[in-house]
């Protein structure tokens, strides 16, 4: 593994995607961090900088579903850090109604962001990481990637099992080339963000700055695939890929 000093992070503005620029800064990371709202990203970077004045931090807007406007802003990125090591492919939507209730619009929100848009960025990120042979892309999946769910998850889990998919293509081009581009996914639990409001109720909700702790580890070590944090995510995938699709549902 060689440092990834210069990091992309789509989606910073909030969540996962802020909290993962904060703990990289702490690493001494260069940043190029992306989102639509800039008035937020401009507060994060004035926080970073004032904790850790020694790194660069560059902001753009970026709304992820203008596909071209992705490409756009990944090469400006790359021009301000002067190259990218690493892309996180974090930016993600948790709209969703069951199907077939009235709510097909929520649902091709949620589908065109987290994998039309998912898409866009990683080939984006992938046309930089092949110009220069090296690169590390991470795909920020979930744990509902396991298993079709029920009611309002039931697009936001498939979205989330293509984007695995599509993560997992990538990586299997980049072994059977011997290109030395490295390809991580991640499938998060519930880790408290905007997106997990819905299950703050449950026992298994990790706080942000363990949650996000963890999947920095996984991406610094370029693991392959992690479920973070693996305790108890490790033991719940298992179950949810071979348990009765009737108990999935039931406590889904």
């Amino acid at each position: 593994m060689t440092r990834m000093n210069k990091i992309l992070i789509t989606g910073a503005s909030s969540g996962l995607g802020e909290q993962m620029a904060r703990t990289f800064a702490a690493r001494g990371r260069d940043l190029a961090l992306c989102a639509r709202r800039t008035d937020r990203l401009e507060t994060l970077r004035e926080e970073i900088l004032t904790a850790h004045p020694g790194i660069t931090v560059a902001v753009r807007s970026l709304d992820v579903n203008d596909r071209a406007q992705v490409f756009d802003v990944f090469h400006a990125l790359r021009d301000d850090l002067g190259g990218l090591d690493r892309v996180i492919v974090n930016a993600g939507l948790g709209k969703g109604k069951p199907i077939g209730t009235g709510g097909f619009a929520a649902n091709l929100q949620t589908a065109q962001t987290n994998f039309t848009a998912a898409l866009a960025q990683c080939e984006a990120a992938m046309e930089i990481f092949r110009a220069q042979r090296s690169g590390h892309l991470v795909v920020i999946s979930s744990m509902s990637a396991m298993r079709g769910l029920p009611r309002h998850l039931t697009t936001y889990a498939a979205t989330k099992a293509g984007v695995s998919a599509l993560a997992e293509g990538i990586r299997a081009e980049m072994t059977a080339s011997g290109t030395p581009i490295a390809v991580t996914t991640l499938h998060p639990g519930y880790i408290a963000t905007d997106l997990s409001t819905g299950a703050a109720k449950t026992p298994l909700l990790t706080s942000a700055e363990k949650g996000v702790r963890t999947m920095v580890q996984a991406i610094e070590r370029e693991r392959p695939d992690a479920k973070v944090p693996a305790w108890p995510w490790v033991p719940v995938g298992f179950l949810m890929r071979h348990l009765p699709l009737r108990l999935v549902a039931k406590v889904s």
